[in-house]
């Protein structure tokens, strides 16, 4: 299994129950291909540099994962198929960069 990071920008107008909800099914939707799930950071509203789909913010999340190459494909078509996801991303990162999520550069 490859570790990966992925980003998902939803769509602002939701109610945080409905983007944990769709995170949720993400998630499950992983552990179904046989990956294994690790750190999720919800890093909220942000607004954008320029309008995304007629839309000036975005809730992001990112979520860390190891898994196999099929189990991320999958991922990444259920997202762009979502209606309530603006933009996603899927990183293949170093293993040594997996579990640091949210803690500060090595200098």
């Amino acid at each position: 299994m490859r570790p990966y990071e992925i980003m998902v920008i939803y769509d602002a107008d939701l109610e945080e129950s409905d983007i944990r909800a769709a995170v949720d099914q993400a998630t499950e939707l992983l552990k179904s291909n046989g990956a294994e799930i690790g750190t999720v950071d919800f890093w909220g509203k942000r607004r954008f540099a320029y309008r995304l789909n007629h839309k000036w913010e975005g809730y992001y999340v990112v979520l860390q994962t190891k898994a196999e190459p099929a189990a991320t494909d999958e991922l990444g078509r259920m997202l762009s198929l979502a209606d309530e996801v603006l933009r996603h991303k899927v990183l293949r990162i170093p293993e040594h960069v997996y579990g640091k999520l949210g803690t500060p550069a090595e200098t």
